[in-house]
């Protein structure tokens, strides 16, 4: 990243692009913000690994469940409301 590219730009571009080389849907990429959100939530009251591993299992399980636009909000907001009781 460059000095003069701000973080938000480059995340954009970067999951565009990988949108692109996974072979996905444009669409597949509408819930980074949800994404974005429950990772900083499980980080901060869970542990910093536990962020990248709840990610992976929310989008097995969106996938399992339909691979919706609300699949994946549901999983995001189900792992967030978990790691919410965490502590």
């Amino acid at each position: 990243m460059s000095d003069d590219q701000q973080p938000d730009e480059v995340l954009a571009r970067w999951v565009t692009a990988l949108v692109a080389e996974l072979g996905l849907d444009p669409d597949a990429a509408a819930g980074t913000p949800g994404l974005l959100d429950m990772t900083k939530v499980v980080a901060h009251t869970v542990v910093r690994p536990a962020a990248p591993v709840s990610a992976l299992l929310c989008g097995l399980a969106a996938g399992r469940a339909g691979g919706s636009a609300a699949d994946i909000q549901q999983a995001l907001d189900r792992a967030t409301e978990l790691a919410e009781r965490w502590s």
